[in-house]
């Protein structure tokens, strides 16, 4: 569960990233994170910490719950 988890949260992070014609290196420096850890996060390689998503989320201009869209904890 939690390598499917991390991936959708990367792939909504990407998108919403791509969706306001941005760069890794735009999101990164908008929330305060390494360009390598964004890359880290879209590729679902990385955990990030709540307040690292709310970081995210507030460079995004989204909610939190945006960045976990489409990730069900039920089967």
């Amino acid at each position: 569960m939690r390598e499917r988890v991390l991936r959708r949260l990367g792939q909504n992070v990407r998108a919403l990233r791509l969706k306001r014609a941005w760069s890794q290196e735009q999101l990164a420096e908008a929330s305060g994170s390494h360009t390598n850890y964004v890359g880290g996060i879209e590729r679902g390689e990385r955990n990030p910490t709540a307040t690292k998503i709310l970081a995210i989320a507030s460079a995004l201009n989204v909610e939190p719950a945006d960045l976990f869209a489409g990730i069900k904890t039920k089967k």
